[in-house]
């Protein structure tokens, strides 16, 4: 179990590499990487475990899915995301980051990485005790001070990569005429690749097979279980709302 100490996080490495070498594993997001340190890691699992008690609740007064919650609501074209859904793609994401070959980041990744940083910020700042609460039990062994510098420090995280935040700018075309969409879109140098992979999430409901294997450092194998009573386990890889209609679970 690896440790943190308050004022080190920048150069507190959560996995056993060294600075210099993991630059090769880490997420690239245009010329920057996302650095692999204990900051990043509780960014994700705060929002995480804060997206999975929501979850919980919600299910508890069979509200579930309901509208507008989850971490990824931080990413107003992504608001309408299923919740599970975005822990599946947050646990894809941290999967990307964490792997032995360099990873450039798509859209999505790069939503993601925001919106955990700014959910862990907020709570931070307004919920002290469940930023402690929800970082506590995992596989990081954590000494924090959840207030306005921690919050500061984790927003930080995705203000000093050099992304150009396109994926906050596409809910701007909603409501367009298809044309003056275009031509804002031409203007804004979007790439239309790589604006496919945000329309691609919005009609998924069913979560990937390997969802579990993927949260491996984020979550300790003994929190697995409450994670599948909630969600389920082995959900196909590919599937829509069309599959599994709202109102059925996950």
């Amino acid at each position: 179990m690896a440790s943190w100490i308050r004022g080190e996080p920048a150069v507190s490495v959560l996995f056993p590499v060294a600075p210099s070498d993991s630059m090769a594993f880490m997420l690239t997001i245009s010329t920057d990487s996302l650095p692999q340190t204990s900051l990043t890691w509780l960014a994700f699992r705060v929002a995480f475990q804060d997206t999975l008690e929501r979850i919980a609740l919600a299910k508890q007064i069979d509200q579930y899915p309901g509208d507008g919650f989850g971490y990824l609501t931080e990413v107003p074209f992504l608001r309408g995301v299923p919740p599970h859904v975005q822990l599946d793609l947050l646990a894809d994401t941290w999967r990307r980051h964490q792997a032995s070959d360099p990873c450039d980041a798509s859209l999505v990744d790069e939503s993601v990485v925001y919106a955990v940083c700014e959910t862990a910020a907020r709570v931070a700042e307004h919920d002290p005790s469940g930023f402690r609460r929800l970082v506590s039990g995992g596989p990081l062994q954590v000494d924090i001070l959840p207030d306005q510098v921690l919050a500061s420090e984790l927003r930080s995280l995705h203000l000093k990569l050099s992304s150009d935040g396109d994926f906050l700018i596409i809910s701007q075309f909603e409501d367009m005429a298809p044309d003056d969409a275009a031509r804002m879109k031409r203007e804004f140098r979007l790439d239309e690749q790589r604006l496919e992979t945000m329309f691609d999430v919005l009609g998924r409901w069913q979560m990937s097979t390997g969802f579990l294997d993927s949260l491996s450092g984020l979550m300790e194998p003994a929190e697995l279980g409450r994670v599948i009573d909630l969600l389920g386990e082995g959900q196909p890889a590919i599937g829509t709302r069309e599959d599994h209609p709202p109102g059925d679970e996950a």
